[in-house]
């Protein structure tokens, strides 16, 4: 079972990787295409019930013409608002 500061960083993880992927124009389908991992997995990793890997993370960054560190650094803002 996790914490719940366990349960909100992949909150906030999940939900920087949807806000890049809809300032990207992508759909879920569209980015689990362009980045090789299945749909099902990138819709729980928003949600925030699955773990990005950082091999994942990486994946998905690069279909969408970002870093990894962007996403990360946009998760960690929104832990600050929480906070």
């Amino acid at each position: 079972m996790e914490s719940s500061e366990e349960q909100s960083l992949l909150k906030a993880i999940g939900t920087a990787i949807k806000m890049k992927r809809v300032e990207a124009g992508l759909t879920q389908e569209a980015l689990a295409n362009g980045s090789g991992v299945a749909r099902s997995f990138l819709s729980g990793v928003e949600r925030g019930a699955k773990r990005a890997t950082v091999t994942s993370l990486w994946k998905l960054a690069l279909a969408m013409n970002c870093l990894p560190s962007e996403i990360l650094s946009s998760a960690e803002g929104l832990l600050s608002k929480k906070g």
